[in-house]
């Protein structure tokens, strides 16, 4: 699978592209639909292109150190609490963690794994990585 034509630019004062909705649900639920390299075109097209591959939804290491791609920690504690009470629930929403190296960059859920390390659970994620 390969990626779109754009790139993203984390040292950017702009803010983060939006999501399509249906993506956005999809993962804040954890329901997302196969295959994966559909559901998460939208995000994909941003990406420099080249061979991708997408693994997971999968738990993520406990000791695994990410680097965010916004502010730390996310500014909206009501979204945070929000994916907390889903996270008690027994609900899995899905980080998206682009993989550089040993390097875990969050290019999506930066408020969801803000709630599992409250909640002290493991992280639901997909990881997309270079397939060179």
């Amino acid at each position: 699978m390969s990626g779109g034509t754009g790139v993203i630019d984390t040292n950017s004062a702009v803010t983060k592209p939006e999501l399509p909705q249906a993506l956005g649900i999809a993962l804040a639920t954890g329901q997302l639909r196969r295959p994966l390299v559909q559901t998460l075109r939208p995000l994909l097209d941003l990406l420099a292109d080249g061979p991708y591959r997408i693994d997971g939804p999968e738990r993520l290491e406990d000791e695994r150190v990410l680097t965010p791609t916004g502010g730390w920690p996310p500014p909206d504690t009501t979204r945070v609490e929000y994916y907390r009470t889903a996270i008690q629930s027994g609900h899995r929403p899905v980080a998206v963690l682009l993989e550089a190296g040993d390097q875990g960059l969050i290019l999506d859920g930066h408020h969801k794994i803000a709630a599992y390390r409250a909640e002290e659970v493991s992280p639901s994620v997909l990881r997309i990585s270079s397939s060179k």
